[in-house]
Parts: structure tokens; sequence; C-alpha cells
């Protein structure tokens, strides 16, 4: 989706984040979180949020409306070029970035990019190459790029993402859910589908019981960047439909996705 070797707007290299996961285990919450935390921190830069999961599970988890997503840019571009002559087809391309500026949600302190679905079967490669290398050109306007992946393998298995400097997995305490880690790890390390520059594990939802959690995730061979607590206001807020981003900064769930944040992800610089 967006190579790691753009640069941002402080004229730094861009950081390239993308959270994985089975579905189910919080990752679009770990994620909201996520956003929360960067946006107070001055490394972070500016921040643009890519929803990749069809879903949409990310703009409501921030309150966003999105009014266009990348699916429906996708789907308009493919129903234009069936009926377009080759000159048609030359100010198509020349819309696309227009196109693209009218998917991006522009909030106050960050921008959100939402993928959306497709309807259209059948190999897009072409439009798709187009689309990757429009966000790619988007990317330089941006210093922190975070993406929510799909829920599952899909997203990695289809090389939706091809370089990202950190991935960071999502898992809960289960064994369904470590093994999907041990997946993702594989596809990584040994098929090496996606090529990134770190690669971390997250136990999200533990409930007092670390070092036994830790203790099943050594199985897997990825490092544990932290744990997040079962957070009853993480809950409430999903309840109500109430965003994320509005946690108190003393939130348990966002006491510990601060501290990965500081310590894993600004901490260093992109690879």
């Amino acid at each position: 989706m967006v190579e790691a070797a753009s640069v941002g707007t402080s004229g730094q290299q861009t950081r390239l984040i993308a959270v994985c996961g089975k579905g189910g285990v919080g990752k679009t919450a770990f994620t909201a979180m996520m956003s929360k935390v960067l946006l107070d921190r001055d490394r972070t830069g500016r921040l643009l949020l890519i929803d990749a999961d069809p879903a949409k599970g990310l703009p409501l988890a921030l309150d966003v409306e999105v009014k266009r997503t990348m699916g429906e840019v996708r789907e308009e571009i493919i129903a234009r070029s069936r009926r377009a002559n080759r000159e048609q087809k030359t100010q198509l391309i020349d819309m696309l970035d227009y196109m693209v500026l009218e998917a991006l949600s522009e909030q106050e302190d960050y921008a959100l990019l939402a993928m959306g679905r497709t309807e259209t079967k059948g190999c897009y490669c072409p439009v798709n190459d187009l689309l990757r290398g429009t966000i790619e050109a988007l990317s330089q306007d941006f210093d922190t790029i975070l993406i929510d992946g799909e829920a599952g393998l899909e997203q990695i298995n289809r090389q939706v993402m091809r370089r990202v400097d950190t991935l960071i997995i999502v898992s809960d305490a289960t064994s369904r859910g470590l093994q999907t880690a041990s997946l993702v790890k594989r596809m990584v390390e040994e098929e090496n589908v996606i090529e990134c520059g770190r690669l971390g594990l997250v136990l999200n939802r533990v409930q007092g019981n670390e070092e036994l959690v830790e203790r099943a995730a050594q199985s897997v061979g990825v490092e544990v960047v932290g744990f997040i607590p079962q957070d009853e206001r993480v809950a409430y807020h999903d309840l109500i439909g109430k965003p994320l981003t509005e946690l108190p900064p003393d939130s348990p769930g966002i006491v510990a996705v601060g501290e990965i944040v500081d310590r894993w992800i600004l901490s260093r610089d992109p690879s």
C-alpha cells in the first residue's frame, strides 16, 4: 500500500506502522487508542490513519464520518474506464489525485483514509497499482502513518501492505490468537510475504495473568512489546458509541498503549 521510503513534512523518513491480528482481539480499539497517544506526542508529526478493513471499524471507533472510501474510488475508476475512449482514460488518470483527496477525511489533528469494500469482480491489478502509487504520493505529506489492517491474514497474504517499518500483531490471551500471530511471523520471516523492519506482539485484554500469557506467547517466537489490561472504560465507550480518542489519560488501556508507543515506536527512527 505505502512504501516506507517516503519522506514526511518534517524532512525525515515517514514512520509507517501497521496493526494486524485475528478478528475479535480488539485490534481496531488498540489502533484507535494508539492514535490518541500518537496525537499527544510531538515526535509523531502529521498523522495519517488508514483503515484497511472493509468493515470500516476505525472511523466508528474515532467517530469520523467517511463520505467516500478508496473502494468507491476504485469502483468509479473501473466503471468510467469501461466506457471511456483513450483520451477520456487519460483524463481519468489526471483526475485520480482529486478523487483520492475527496476520500481523505481531514480532521483537526489528523487525516483518515478508509479503504472500504470493492464490489466489482475480476483482476484489476493496474488500477490497484495506480491507487497504491497515489497513496504513496499522498504519504509524503505525513510524518507518521498508522494502518489498521483487515482482520486475519488476508491483508498480508494479498500484499496490500508490501513494506512497513513496524508491524504489530495484536492477540488476546487465547491459543487461536497466538496461532494467528505465529502464522504472521512465518509469513514475514520465512515466506517474505511482507517486508518489515520490526515485528512485535501486543497482548490485549490481559486480566492479571501477564506471566502466564507471556509464557504462552514465547512459543510464538515474537517479541512481546506490551500488555493491554482489560479496561472497562474502553468497553463503555464502545457500548455507547463514544470515540476512544476521548478516553481519559489515566485510563489503564491508554496508559499501557502510551508505554508501548514511547518505548517501542517513537524511541526509534524509521528503518
